[in-house]
């Protein structure tokens, strides 16, 4: 059978203005290349019907065999993909409706939301498959499951079918396995499904807990590229006001001025309205309150303006206030001088001296901000808004955070209680206000769940509590291999959760752990941070604060922290994991250098008290050497703004 040719169109607005990449485009490409189709043509369009519609035709008259959209087909105000595709479809093809949601279903119950179409153009068959990495990989197995696609565009080319019949019956697939032979798991994560757990079982007695633990240790840039992979923006937009809170929103909407700025003539100094064929000397003052701007200005007349204030009828330059002198005032009854009533100009201006005309700033229609701008708290985003007279705008949705920590020996430093009763005073719970200051300082709303004990029951409650009220979980402690430490057993035995990995060789942090959970919302996230102060606060930066921005729909270049090039001033050893040393930055006429910030003990936050950066240490390598010396440049990790 001679290939067929296929056409690939991304709908979105967040890959078409690059925040994105597309990873959903590029596997159906790949899963239909590897089946021998050849790939004619693709585009990427954002969530807008005549662009959609558009691709559509343009794409159909290259005479196509199939065109696939991904994108679109959900329930969200921009999901305009079958609204677009509908009407130019000459034959639909409701059983391949069918297949595609049945095939969905069975995998989550909200497939029931999305909303394909599929159907002829022409002799091109055109098929809508959902936005999302694994809703991609599902439909695509059921349409090439038994040859279904190749049978179909055989019959839309005026084929009998007899060929793919054919190869129907000498074709042997291995049971359950369709005509996919290709592993495509790396390029998604489905829905966790039920395996056995990994971890032990807590009803089990101290001295069955596992000594060893059942996690592989994986890479530091591995942990990062699966939370980068694992984790997709969050679905949905919201208009909210001008304000300071939008700070670490992303806009979901490109912003055009609605109106010339400046709307009219004004000045950009204080001083006097004036015409500038007026030469010096001495002038009555008229105000706003004494003279209407629409009033011709007289020749004997000057009109005092502020920075920023219109300029009368007839005025085409203002002076400044340096520029003149006082010459007499008006008086009260009792002789004090209340107005300025003459001024003596001293130079004569030149035409449009010291004015702003109307849309010289920025005119009406322009793009200000484009699609995918993070608004940070500099003020620059939300001070450009406000300047062009935007009371309100659409931003994707930023993450709500759950946090809690665990453990019977913590106290809370405002409500001191013992958990355990045991007599023993506990220590100070440092890790949920540090944890939370950091948080609430990105701009993130955090649903606090305080500290919780280690027990299973007050576990689950918690968690739940969490994945009720927020996107993303954030614990610390419980991580390890103690009897108590009870997160990854809760995570995979109560909640069918899926453990993405327990371990990662760096230092501080070896414990941490990434896991997701399905709820009836969809998958939500979880980190399980190590309980030591500077191990939680080293890997939240690391780990976490990419995985909120990811979630926030940030482009992808950004979700990590900054990374500079330092000078060491100190030698650091080297250990056999990547360690993240803390420092101390500074700028110099010599550039940016790193100071270590004393003893890295995981458990010592004060070394983290001072610290704006964390060095990156490389790996020990055999027959390499031990450590860093005083004068070697190194990459760091920016945490906070470098010291003068």
């Amino acid at each position: 059978m001679s290939p067929f040719s296929v056409g690939i169109i991304t709908v979105s607005d967040s890959v078409h203005a690059g925040i994105n990449e597309d990873k959903s485009g590029a596997l159906i490409q790949e899963i239909l290349c590897l089946r021998g189709f050849q790939k004619a043509a693709s585009a990427i369009v954002p969530d807008d019907t005549d662009s959609i519609h558009g691709s559509v035709k343009e794409l159909c008259n290259l005479k196509l065999d199939c065109i696939f959209t991904t994108g679109g087909t959900g329930f969200s105000e921009r999901d305009r993909t079958p609204e677009a595709i509908s009407p130019l479809l000459e034959r639909q093809a409701p059983g391949l409706v069918h297949l595609l949601l049945s095939s969905s279903l069975k995998h989550t119950p909200l497939a029931a939301l999305s909303r394909p179409v599929a159907g002829t153009i022409g002799k091109t068959l055109v098929v809508t498959l959902p936005g999302s990495v694994k809703a991609v990989q599902e439909n695509l197995d059921a349409l090439l499951s038994n040859d279904v696609l190749d049978h179909a565009l055989d019959l839309i080319k005026g084929g009998s079918g007899e060929a793919v019949h054919a190869a129907l019956g000498t074709r042997h697939t291995p049971a359950g396995h369709g005509q996919h032979v290709h592993d495509h798991s790396h390029h998604h994560s489905g829905c966790p499904k039920p395996r056995t757990a990994l971890s032990h079982d807590p009803s089990a007695s101290a001295a069955g807990r596992l000594r060893v633990s059942p996690y592989p240790l994986i890479g530091f840039k591995e942990a990062l590229d699966i939370i980068l992979t694992e984790i997709q923006p969050l679905v949905g937009a919201a208009k909210l006001p001008v304000t300071p809170k939008l700070a670490g929103h992303v806009l979901a909407e490109d912003v055009h001025a609605p109106q010339d700025v400046p709307s009219s003539r004004v000045t950009n100094v204080d001083g006097y309205a004036i015409r500038s064929s007026q030469p010096p000397g001495t002038y009555k003052v008229l105000t706003s309150l004494t003279h209407r701007l629409n009033d011709e200005l007289q020749k004997s007349i000057v009109f005092r303006v502020n920075t920023g204030g219109p300029l009368p009828a007839g005025a085409d330059s203002v002076i400044m206030v340096e520029d003149t002198e006082l010459v007499s005032t008006t008086k009260d009854a009792n002789g004090e001088d209340i107005e300025e009533d003459e001024v003596k100009t001293l130079v004569q201006v030149p035409p449009e001296e010291n004015v702003r005309q109307p849309g010289s700033d920025v005119r009406k229609g322009d793009l200000v901000m484009p699609l995918g701008e993070v608004i940070t708290s500099v003020g620059g985003e939300v001070g450009t808004l406000a300047f062009v007279g935007r009371k309100e705008v659409t931003v994707f949705r930023k993450p709500v955070v759950a946090l809690l920590s665990t453990g019977n020996e913590l106290l809370d430093l405002q409500s001191p209680r013992p958990i355990s009763g045991d007599g023993w005073g506990g220590v100070w719970d440092t890790n949920r206000p540090s944890l939370q200051t950091a948080l609430e300082g990105m701009g993130y709303e955090v649903v606090d769940l305080g500290i919780v004990a280690d027990s299973v029951d007050t576990h689950v409650r918690a968690i739940s509590q969490g994945l009720d009220t927020a996107d993303i979980l954030l614990t610390t402690g419980g991580t390890s291999m103690g009897a108590s430490d009870l997160l990854k057993p809760v995570i995979e035995r109560r909640f069918n959760g899926t453990i993405h990995f327990g371990r990662v060789a760096m230092k501080p942090g070896k414990p941490t752990t990434f896991a997701s959970i399905p709820t009836k919302a969809g998958r939500k996230f979880m980190f399980a941070l190590p309980g030591n102060p500077a191990s939680a606060l080293v890997t939240f930066l690391i780990f976490v604060v990419p995985a909120l921005r990811r979630l926030g729909t940030w482009p992808e270049n950004r979700c990590q922290l900054p990374r500079v090039r330092v000078q060491l001033q100190n030698s650091m050893p080297l250990d056999a994991r990547v360690e993240f040393h803390r420092v101390v930055v500074r700028a110099t006429p010599n550039g940016l250098q790193a100071t270590t910030t004393g003893g890295q003990r995981s458990s010592r936050v004060a070394s983290l008290c001072s610290a704006n950066g964390l060095v990156q240490l490389p790996i020990l390598a055999e027959g390499g050497p031990h450590k860093l010396n005083e004068g070697d440049f190194v990459q760091a990790v920016m945490i906070g703004e470098p010291l003068m």
